[in-house]
């Protein structure tokens, strides 16, 4: 017998699945959700804490870290769909400090062995994440990699974010590692994104995503940060010792990093949110950019974002990343394809199918649609990627739901 879509037998696997995780104490606790064909399935277990404490609820908020990605580049599928960018609109007008750049002469170089770029930099760039600078875990400790840490220009380490005007600075007085359109790299474009947007409409980027994306998809909880009177909800995010195992918190609710607005609203991986409020946003992108019968971005947007966008020549650092460093990525990233803001799958490499389009999130977060099958799954725990539990929880997650699809 089939519930929603699912085979009974296939939603217990699912929930044995994840509570074989929960009860080996190496994930505190999850929120699940999977639906199909309108219908839907959520499984909430474990604590907020490791140590106990109340019990997880689906209305728990998670922060996203880079599942943000792929929702926060709505706000500039909007604009394109209006005609206020355009795929190939130099970038200039609206992001003055990334005119006449210069290129380090290979990527090894020290920062002052540059050859002038072979172009400008184009919205193109931008949201393909192609512009020429990002984190590439290939080149930890070269020289540019050096900088963009040492200027906090991405999340998460020892430098704070600076407000975006200064952050835009910041990456101004950088060369870039490649040439514009030469290279896929990762997280600097989906930050640059929400300077672009923010520039472009006069707003602030958060103000865009909630008149345009947020609200119209009753996406209440989502936002850059949690206001004090819900930090309840949100759970301790840990990031266990790589060497023990041991939990150790990374970020607590209250005073935490998401406890009060942040100076750079970072569409890499700043927003907060739920499972219900994600499964409105993929079921919008199932749906071809519909919501309600409501328009939220046009069909062509959402096929724009949701297939592959890159060369192999543009992806070869990504595929390097994810067939030779598998050890050290857990796995994860081996989709092989990229659209705007998310990755795509083109290639059949465990139980996905091609076309699945979503990303994953270095906090122990999951969220992806298959348009094949019209499933969305959505996963969220609190642990982050130091230790190799939370991608063993996704890889069991996406392995059971797929063995739950009733045919």
């Amino acid at each position: 017998m089939s519930v929603n879509g699912f085979t009974a037998t296939g939603l217990r696997r699912v929930r044995e699945a994840l509570a074989r995780h929960v009860d080996s104490g190496k994930i505190p606790g999850l929120v699940a959700l999977i639906s199909r064909g309108g219908q839907t399935h959520v499984e909430t277990l474990g604590t907020m804490r490791h140590d106990g404490g109340a019990p997880m609820r689906r209305d728990t908020i998670f922060r996203m870290a880079s599942t943000s990605k792929p929702v926060s580049i709505a706000a500039a599928m909007v604009l394109l769909d209006e005609c206020r960018l355009r795929l190939d609109d130099v970038v200039d007008p609206w992001l003055p400090e990334l005119a006449n750049r210069q290129v380090l002469r290979n990527p090894d170089a020290e920062l002052d062995d540059t050859v002038p770029a072979r172009r400008p930099i184009t919205v193109r760039d931008v949201l393909t994440s192609t512009f020429g600078l990002g984190m590439d875990f290939t080149a930890l400790g070269k020289p540019i990699m050096n900088a963009v840490f040492a200027a906090g220009l991405t999340p998460n380490l020892p430098t704070e974010v600076p407000e975006q005007d200064e952050w835009m600075r910041r990456l101004g007085e950088l060369p870039l590692m490649y040439h514009p359109g030469e290279q896929w790299q990762y997280q600097i474009s989906s930050d640059l994104v929400g300077v672009l947007v923010s520039r472009v409409t006069g707003q602030s980027f958060e103000d865009v995503l909630r008149e345009r994306i947020f609200e119209p998809l009753g996406m209440r909880d989502t936002g850059f940060h949690v206001p004090a009177d819900q930090l309840d909800r949100l759970p301790i995010l840990y990031a266990p010792d790589p060497a023990t195992g041991e939990f150790q918190a990374w970020d607590e609710p209250e005073g935490g990093r998401w406890s009060k607005p942040p100076a750079f609203q970072g569409g890499g991986g700043g927003l907060v949110s739920t499972a219900d409020d994600y499964h409105a946003y993929f079921r919008m992108l199932l749906n071809g950019g519909l919501h309600e019968g409501r328009r939220i971005l046009s069909r062509a947007a959402v096929e724009l974002m949701t297939t592959n966008r890159l060369t192999p020549e543009q992806n070869a650092a990504r595929t390097t990343l994810a067939t030779n460093n598998v050890h050290i990525s857990f796995g994860q990233g081996q989709q092989g394809g990229w659209g705007m803001g998310m990755a795509v799958r083109t290639y059949r490499g465990d139980y996905a199918p091609i076309g699945q389009f979503g990303w994953d999130g270095g906090s122990g977060t999951s969220s992806y649609a298959d348009p094949v099958n019209q499933v969305t799954g959505i996963l969220l725990c609190q642990v982050g990627y130091t230790v190799p539990s939370p991608a063993h929880l996704m890889s069991d997650f996406w392995t059971t739901v797929y063995q739950a699809i009733e045919d």
